[in-house]
């Protein structure tokens, strides 16, 4: 049994320069639907052809391509992230939560490779 339950959904996280026109490529190029613009958070969603499979889009001032990040939903972050550390995973930093929309933790698997936790909030609100 595995340490932590996740949800069956994944979001691919990708670092641009402007998710808005980036956005408007994947819709144009390649059919995928947007979901939103969270212009608060630098972060937009699109939903891929794949049930389950969303893009988010991360605005950075100076974006990292090739630095893919799988982000894996779960329903209580805080729990999956004790259980994770207590295993001796490593964790880059605290935990950051957007009030309202999501909460997130970066982790690392043992080569390296970052990978990432989030609980939707919307849910609960």
């Amino acid at each position: 049994m595995s340490l932590v339950s996740l949800e069956d959904t994944i979001t691919i996280a990708l670092s641009v320069t402007d998710r808005h026109a980036s956005a408007k490529w994947y819709n144009d190029m390649l059919g995928f639907e947007i979901l939103y613009h969270a212009d608060e958070a630098g972060w937009s969603e699109l939903q891929t052809k794949t049930s389950g499979v969303t893009i988010g889009l991360g605005e950075q001032t100076e974006p990292a391509p090739g630095n893919c990040v799988p982000v894996f939903g779960t329903t209580d972050l805080d729990r999956a992230r004790r259980a994770l550390e207590q295993a001796m995973v490593r964790f880059d930093g605290e935990t950051d939560t957007v009030e309202g929309m999501v909460k997130t933790a970066t982790f690392y698997d043992p080569d390296g490779n970052a990978l990432m936790l989030a609980e939707d909030l919307t849910k609960s609100a």
